[in-house]
């Protein structure tokens, strides 16, 4: 995870080993070594407020998630995009959210593994979705069972939520925002789009 936090964000090892107040090799040798075989606590949490995400995600020891018998869902550092364009982001975990595991049965059967929190930016879905929710995605519920709803998809560079609706008899779907001002996109076939899953559950700051 480090590693990947290092690379992703374009940070060096030993610029981060001495934010931690350690020589500038510690952070090398912790990745490509393993030694020390844990960080510390009092380095994980500087180095977790640092990249902003969940000290569990750099091993902490307890996990309050697990321990409170909730079922942790990843929140990813990504933006769908609910609006014409590509959005950027990545697929890095920042921090991990508990769910009920019986209010989560009534969702899905879907393990923890399979699910993912995403945030909604942009306007297309307003009416059902607002730019900053946080949209729950069921990565098991796809292609393979495409009915009428809303999912996370890909068209071309440009990850999206919509909704999709599937003719009964000739198995194409048309691609509708929820937004009147946007137009639908008609008649596709299941192969113009990769499908990422189907969202299951929104979430919203009441301001």
């Amino acid at each position: 995870m480090l590693e990947q936090l290092c690379r992703e964000r374009a940070q060096d090892y030993a610029s981060l080993s001495r934010l931690i107040g350690r020589n500038s090799a510690y952070i090398q040798q912790f990745i490509r070594r393993g030694t020390p075989r844990r960080l510390p606590e009092q380095e994980r949490r500087l180095l977790a407020r640092h990249f902003g995400i969940a000290e569990q995600l750099l091993g902490a020891d307890s996990d309050r998630v697990a321990t409170a018998g909730l079922v942790p869902v990843a929140l990813l550092d990504l933006a769908v995009s609910a609006g014409p364009g590509a959005v950027g982001g990545s697929e890095m975990p920042v921090a991990q959210i508990g769910f009920d595991p019986a209010w989560l049965n009534r969702l899905t059967a879907a393990g923890a593994d399979e699910l993912s929190l995403v945030q909604v930016d942009g306007d297309s879905m307003a009416g059902t979705l607002l730019p900053g929710d946080d949209i729950l995605v069921d990565r098991s519920d796809g292609e393979a069972r495409v009915r009428d709803g809303i999912y996370v998809l890909r068209i071309e560079d440009s990850l999206l939520v919509k909704r999709l609706t599937l003719h009964p008899v000739t198995r194409r779907v048309t691609v509708q925002s929820d937004n009147p001002a946007y137009a639908d996109w008609p008649d596709l076939a299941l192969s113009d789009i990769k499908l990422i899953g189907r969202v299951i559950w929104t979430g919203r700051r009441v301001a």
